[in-house]
């Protein structure tokens, strides 16, 4: 039997999501974070955005200091949220004064978890609405987001992918899934989103369980379920963040390893601003410095 990270090419593309700095420490880990990935040539990076918008300024001193000093792509996540059309549209003019070219256009979450979204009332609706202004601005390259166990305000599963595909058909280049925890969730959601006429590409959201605590909140919030038996893996684990780390690596890259299998080429990793977990599955799937070297020659 072949080993299952065995002789791995490493033609893969990789992304990586951030999220701004709150203190000079959180900035400094940043960019220890961003300089240790670097060398992997990702495809770009992106960074968050607050579901009120409170992150707004740090957000764009983040994206626009990796544009500028790194030279990897990056993307700004921009919402919905809290502000009137035009004042999204101020935003994303400085974002492309600044030479930002990529924007994650997403609706956005309310400020309080619980309560349904609303807009502003001089404000965009939903993503759709965004992403065709954001094309109207601007050529910008626009990502939006998918959900491989539906959104929790749709009404259904095929509504749901309704929706993704008025966005697609809005503008958007691609979809950056919510995360999952197995490999044939987004399987079968890219089979569903094939058949229902999208074409685009429908990149993977991986995201490399740190704090078991803290991805047990970010599931409940989001409706991504954990199956069984990876939660019995952590358990016992709470105070052995080395021994955590190493089950969250083994679990997550043999789940990049089999999307793999299912002809996945690009993975999108929620860092959480960390570097080693992120760094050693794309190791494992062969994506290393040396082959990103190759890969840009």
């Amino acid at each position: 039997m072949t080993p299952l990270f065995a002789d791995l090419t490493g033609d893969i593309e990789i992304s990586f999501e951030f999220f701004p700095p709150k203190t000079e420490k959180m900035d400094a880990a940043l960019w220890e974070t961003v300089q240790a990935l670097a060398p992997l040539g990702p495809r770009f990076v992106s960074v968050t955005y607050g579901a009120d918008g409170s992150t707004r300024d740090r957000t764009h001193a983040t994206v626009t200091r990796i544009a500028q000093e790194t030279g990897i792509p990056a993307a700004a996540h921009l919402t919905c949220v809290g502000a009137s059309k035009s004042e999204v549209l101020d935003i994303a003019r400085a974002y492309w004064e600044a030479g930002v070219r990529h924007i994650v256009a997403l609706r956005g979450d309310p400020p309080q978890a619980g309560q349904r979204f609303t807009p502003h009332p001089q404000g965009f609706a939903n993503a759709t609405e965004l992403t065709a202004a954001l094309k109207a601005v601007a050529p910008f390259e626009v990502s939006v987001a998918a959900y491989p166990e539906c959104h929790q305000d749709s009404a259904s599963p095929e509504a749901d992918l309704d929706n993704l595909k008025a966005k697609i058909d809005a503008g958007a280049d691609r979809a950056i899934t919510q995360f999952f925890f197995a490999p044939e969730t987004f399987l079968r959601f890219r089979d569903r989103a094939a058949a229902s006429g999208i074409t685009a590409e429908i990149v993977p959201g991986i995201l490399p369980v740190s704090n078991v605590a803290q991805t047990r909140k970010f599931a409940r919030q989001c409706g991504a379920e954990i199956p069984a038996w990876m939660d019995r893996l952590f358990e016992g684990l709470d105070e052995r963040p080395e021994t955590r780390q190493l089950v969250a690596a083994a679990i997550a890259a043999e789940m990049c390893r089999k999307l793999y299998d299912g002809g996945v080429r690009h993975f999108h990793f929620y860092t959480l601003n960390r570097a080693a977990l992120c760094y050693s599955i794309c190791h494992l799937l062969g994506k290393t410095a040396a082959t990103a070297i190759r890969a840009a020659a």
